[in-house]
């Protein structure tokens, strides 16, 4: 279950896995994409479904905000799950609209000030774009219009097609649109430049030291699952990262493929956890 639209960061990292993982595990990698409520829908599938590793839920740094911002959820999203391994990490990218009067983060939040109400999509409700569309407007005193979109594709598209002011996604949903003219780079979420736009500079060196956030895909379990099922479906995953065509590919879209096991995920899922706890309550950020 893939917790965002076709054709966005998270689906695109799983299609690139999915051959060399079933190769690994001898047998066929089915991927259902289940849209919707910042990825609480896919979730609550695989939340509920049976322990035995044949449904899993490949996610992004949203994954953490849900128990946040999604009310009335049907189980409890920090027991629900066992984390299996991470596969990527990656910067989010504040981008702009062709001919929008800034190029530079100074200069986009200078009009945000005397325009408050900048509109900005990101790939959904409790993405890092979210977030980070949140929290520097809280940093720099600005008014911005959050647009959650069903996925980093989505939002792109209405991007390229001016319909919102900017966007704050992934180098995979934008970069094509910053290297053809269609949008302008503005910034990086990262605390570091990164990846395939490491020539924009970062938020934290515009003006706003210590601003970090960076996203990650990464792949969960219901939470009683066996652990030997669990060692299995992470050495699947490490073998398709392990695979050169495949590490260059998931590069070329802007990814950094991960090494750490299911022991380092876990832990990097409970220390970011308070991290986005943090945050939303800087921000005051609430599900659209």
């Amino acid at each position: 279950m893939v917790a965002f639209a076709p054709g966005g960061q998270s689906d695109t990292v799983i299609r690139l896995l999915s051959p060399k993982m079933s190769e690994a595990l001898g047998q066929p990698i089915v991927i259902e994409n289940r849209t919707g409520a910042g990825g609480s829908i896919a979730g609550a599938v695989v939340a509920q479904a049976p322990a035995d590793g044949y449904t899993l839920l490949f996610d992004s740094f949203g994954f953490l905000v849900v128990p946040f911002l999604v009310k009335g959820l049907t189980y409890d999203h920090e027991k629900a799950f066992a984390p299996v391994g991470q596969a990527v990490s990656l910067p989010y990218v504040l981008v702009v609209k062709k001919g929008f009067p800034a190029k530079t983060l100074a200069e986009f939040i200078a009009y945000a000030k005397k325009n408050p109400g900048v509109s900005y999509g990101t790939p959904g409700t409790g993405s890092v774009g979210h977030l980070a569309g949140a929290l520097l407007a809280s940093r720099a005193g600005i008014t911005l219009e959050h647009i959650p979109y069903r996925g980093g594709a989505e939002s792109a598209r209405d991007l390229a097609g001016g319909v919102v002011d900017a966007a704050i996604g992934t180098a995979n949903s934008f970069g094509p649109l910053i290297e053809d003219g269609r949008a302008v780079g503005i910034a990086l979420t990262s605390g570091e430049r990164r990846g395939t736009l490491a020539r924009l500079p970062t938020i934290a060196e515009s003006g706003f030291p210590g601003f970090d956030l960076t996203s990650w895909n990464g792949l969960f379990a219901p939470a009683a699952t066996p652990v030997p099922v669990i060692t299995r479906l992470e050495a699947a995953m490490q073998a398709a990262l392990a695979d050169e065509p495949t590490r260059q590919k998931l590069m070329m879209a802007g990814n950094d493929p991960a090494s750490e096991g299911t022991e380092a995920f876990a832990a990097r899922i409970r220390r970011e956890r308070e991290v986005v706890r943090k945050i939303v309550q800087e921000t005051g950020i609430k599900a659209e």
